[in-house]
Formats: structure tokens, C-alpha cells, sequence
């Protein structure tokens, strides 16, 4: 009636346990990738924040957050301090003439 020759041995409680915390982790995982697929983040959820070398924060890889234009983002920078007057104006002229650096800088 009973028969005893076909438990688990030492090492098939911990097959088992490692089996399920893989199980219900790769379970989870699964759930919060579909939630977060589904959820539709919005372009400037998905940007990435990179620093510079002069240690200024921009975003690449999508719009700027709010959807500011770079001239709004720009006087955003001014009117916090990280910027000074003579780098606000050099930027916003060269933000409105469309090249990438005035003359005379590197």
C-alpha cells in the first residue's frame, strides 16, 4: 500500500523550488512587459536624458518633454540660471539663423 521508492531526494526539493521562483519571476516579467506595451507611453516618456560634456542635461531620442520648442526650452534654461545672458543670446542666434555653431567658436 505504501510505496516508498519514489519520493524526492535532496536535490529534487531544490530543482522544484528553483522551478517555481523561474516560473512566477519569468510569470511577472511577463505581465509588466505587456502592461507597460499596453499602457501606450507617450514619445516623451521613451526619451532618453544624456549629459554633455559642460554637464548640461538635453534629451535625445524623442521630443522635448512638454513639446516646447527649442526656443521656449531655452528661455525655460535662462530663466532657471543654467545658463548665462551672453550663452542665451549666442544660442537663440544661432537657434534662428539655422547653423550649428556662430562663427569664431569651435
Amino acid at each position: 500500500m505504501f510505496w516508498y521508492g519514489h519520493d524526492l531526494g535532496g536535490w529534487g526539493w531544490f530543482v522544484m523550488s528553483a522551478g517555481m521562483i523561474l516560473f512566477w519571476a519569468a510569470l511577472i516579467a511577463l505581465g509588466v512587459l505587456l502592461f507597460r506595451s499596453l499602457s501606450g507611453a507617450s514619445g516623451a516618456d521613451k526619451a532618453e536624458r544624456s549629459t554633455s560634456a559642460g554637464g548640461a542635461n538635453t534629451w535625445v531620442g524623442g521630443p522635448p518633454p512638454g513639446g516646447l520648442s527649442p526656443e521656449q526650452l531655452l528661455a525655460e534654461r535662462f530663466a532657471r540660471g543654467d545658463i548665462d545672458e551672453d550663452e542665451y543670446r549666442r544660442r537663440l542666434t544661432v537657434l534662428r539663423s539655422g547653423t550649428s555653431a556662430p562663427s569664431g567658436t569651435p
